[in-house]
């Protein structure tokens, strides 16, 4: 980028990024605010942080994207792991000039965005963590038989919805494989140290209550994990804990999630 082109400032822009073997659908909505770049959840799209976007306003400058194989448009990968997920995140802002911005992830979004900025401190102003990176202990070999016939069993109406975006274009298999790779990513051993390295202002806001596939009070008690992070360390707090549960806190707790994210950027 040249030092004329640099100055001027970005114009909003829709299409597609190549990354790897395939390409990603983004959004990009231009302006001189502040860049915030937004992770999906696993299996989500670009479309549910509509609200939050609205929410922040024209002042900030939004990035979203779908990762692979998810909405109408981005494409198929032969890559679907989460460090493929890591590194998308680098094509994406690279491909758009960004060179630091503001990290909000939620669910599976949450955990890239905290190995992100773990990894990438200059890069980042701030990290707002949604409901997701909580370190706990939950995968074990019943969870993994759980996970593999939850996925086989919605698999035979999926291929229906894909058409709508609504579903990832991946096999009952592979998302299966996404979701036990993320039971072991979360692990204590795992997630613990990568938190600990964060050294950017980072807030999580956490929803109450259960979430898909979940059982009784599992998705408390994972939460729960977040208190020994905090205490270690200082540049980590939890923000706001909403009334919704981890599903719609999206459509229905934007304003703390808004809150958190302007939180983030003026304690830099």
């Amino acid at each position: 980028m040249t030092k004329n082109s640099a100055s001027r400032t970005p114009s909003a822009w829709t299409g597609m990024i190549p990354v790897d073997d395939t390409a990603l659908a983004v959004t990009d909505t231009g302006g001189s605010g502040t860049p915030v770049i937004y992770l999906n959840g696993q299996f989500a799209t670009q479309s549910y942080w509509r609200h939050l976007t609205a929410e922040l306003g024209p002042e900030w400058r939004h990035i979203t994207y779908d990762e692979r194989a998810r909405g109408k448009k981005s494409k198929l990968s032969a890559d679907y792991s989460f460090e493929a997920a890591v590194r998308d995140v680098d094509a994406v802002l690279a491909a758009r000039g960004v060179e630091r911005a503001v990290v909000v992830g939620w669910s599976y979004g949450a955990f890239v965005g905290a190995h992100w900025a773990s990894r990438n401190p200059d890069r980042t102003i701030g990290a707002v963590l949604v409901d997701g990176a909580q370190p706990f202990d939950w995968l074990d070999e019943a969870m993994e038989v759980r996970i593999r016939k939850l996925f086989r069993r919605i698999g035979w109406f999926a291929p229906l919805l894909r058409p709508t975006g609504l579903v990832p274009r991946m096999s009952a298999e592979q998302q299966a494989e996404s979701n036990i790779e993320l039971g072991r990513i979360a692990r204590e051993s795992e997630l613990g140290p990568v938190l600990d390295r964060i050294s950017v202002p980072t807030r999580y806001v956490l929803a109450s209550g259960s979430s898909f596939g979940s059982r009784g009070d599992e998705q408390e008690r994972i939460r729960a994990g977040l208190d020994a992070v905090v205490a270690r360390n200082p540049k980590i707090r939890i923000s706001a804990k909403v009334s919704s549960n981890h599903g719609a806190i999206l459509r229905k707790d934007f304003p703390a999630i808004a809150a958190a994210v302007r939180e983030v950027a003026a304690d830099r």
